[in-house]
């Protein structure tokens, strides 16, 4: 699957004043049949996008469709397949934060609403970047609930976590064959010190936090350790252990070059793009997990540096399918530049990315052309090698190239 997507990010900022709904600052609210129309003419068949969690969620058992009727309905017309974005990096108001422990049970029945509501949609992303919300929102400070204590981070992990969950068990109740496509970002810390910190050991493990309680995978002695001493109980340890929630599960790896960092020894930190890359990401998500992958998200900042990035992404992809290792997807995120995403939504400077297939006047960056030529060159191989064979068709034999 070849797919973009619609930055649609809307977290909270300077103590809940402030909503960076990038759906409205990026245009979209006013441009979006033109928008899915260039996704349309571009040659692409599948759209992660978002719905706005705030504005279509207005209470309980209360709901806005008439945004999302039109604008899903379009996708329709057009053939996109959208793999729907259920919450992404925010919440509506009258919810509060991720501090709410009835977020979960909540978000599950909003979840049900979504899928009663389109059950042609089969593709589906509960939660946007679980680890990348909590930690924003409970760790660092600068969204929603704006924390800075490991007990904040925690809560809103598992309160995360615990969403995707009943997310998932809520949608596949109403659509037995849903795909769902979990996404979550690849990162990586480079400590150059001869004896790495117990800081630097804890930060590339607590990353993977969302997806071991999301899987049932076990946490590591040090990871289960901390999240005991901040907030997570036995029995709710337990609960997440039970095992993998319903739905054909797809994990999603988003990665940009920025998402890499090393520490010198003076404690100086600088951004390591493609010292692993995704490719050895991709891998070690895979050795842990064992789901399908999608390479969900990637840009960069710099829109004459977007074709070579582009191709090298591919790259990555095409490394990790000949490692057998199945790939399913990728993405090139967003379609159209954002805005802030710098500083990560923290101030509201209206800076433009230059990261999108296209500018926020619509026209066309150099990497647009580009995913052009490799959905041409590349759009019909198969998600697996000879995966053509498990196949069940009507048609009668012929050749697979023609001579």
């Amino acid at each position: 699957m070849f797919a973009t997507g619609i930055e649609c990010s809307y977290p909270t900022i300077d103590q809940g004043r402030v909503r960076r709904d990038q759906l409205a600052e990026c245009g979209h609210y006013e441009r979006w049949r033109e928008d899915f129309a260039l996704v349309h003419a571009l040659g692409v068949r599948v759209l992660r996008y978002g719905l706005p969690l705030h504005k279509v969620w207005l209470g309980r058992g209360r709901y806005d469709w008439s945004f999302a009727d039109e604008a899903l309905g379009e996708l329709k017309r057009l053939g996109i397949t959208p793999i729907l974005d259920l919450l992404h990096f925010g919440v509506p108001g009258w919810i509060g934060d991720f501090q709410n422990p009835e977020l979960p049970v909540l978000f599950r029945d909003y979840c049900a609403a979504v899928a009663d509501r389109y059950p042609w949609v089969r593709y589906y992303t509960p939660v946007n970047e679980a680890y990348v919300t909590a930690r924003n929102s409970a760790k660092t400070g600068i969204w929603n609930e704006q924390m800075k204590d490991d007990r904040g981070f925690v809560t809103a992990i598992k309160h995360l976590a615990a969403c995707s969950i009943l997310g998932c068990h809520a949608i596949a109740e109403r659509r037995h064959d849903a795909i769902i496509v979990h996404s979550e970002s690849a990162e990586y810390i480079h400590e150059m010190r001869a004896t790495v910190s117990d800081h630097a050991i804890l930060a590339n493990k607590i990353k993977f936090m969302s997806l071991d309680l999301l899987y049932a995978h076990p946490l590591d002695a040090e990871i289960l350790l901390y999240a005991l001493d901040n907030g997570l109980s036995r029995e709710e340890y337990a609960w997440f252990m039970r095992g993998d929630p319903p739905g054909f599960q797809v994990l999603g790896i988003d990665y940009y070059g920025r998402n890499e960092h090393i520490i010198k020894p003076n404690g100086d930190t600088f951004e390591a793009e493609d010292v692993m890359g995704w490719r050895e990401i991709a891998c070690q998500y895979w050795r842990r997990y064992r789901k399908p992958i999608m390479h969900t998200e990637t840009n960069v900042f710099n829109a004459d540096a977007g074709p070579a990035w582009l191709w090298k992404q591919w790259v990555n992809v095409l490394s990790v399918r000949q490692e057998g290792v199945p790939v399913l997807g990728f993405t090139w995120y967003s379609l159209t530049d954002q805005i802030d995403w710098d500083i990560q939504l923290a101030r509201k400077n209206d800076t433009v990315n230059a990261c999108g297939l296209y500018d926020l006047d619509r026209k066309p960056h150099p990497v647009a052309a580009n995913f052009r030529m490799m959905l041409e060159e590349f759009g019909r191989i198969t998600i697996m090698p000879h995966a053509e064979m498990l196949h069940t068709t009507h048609r009668p034999a012929k050749l697979k190239v023609d001579r």
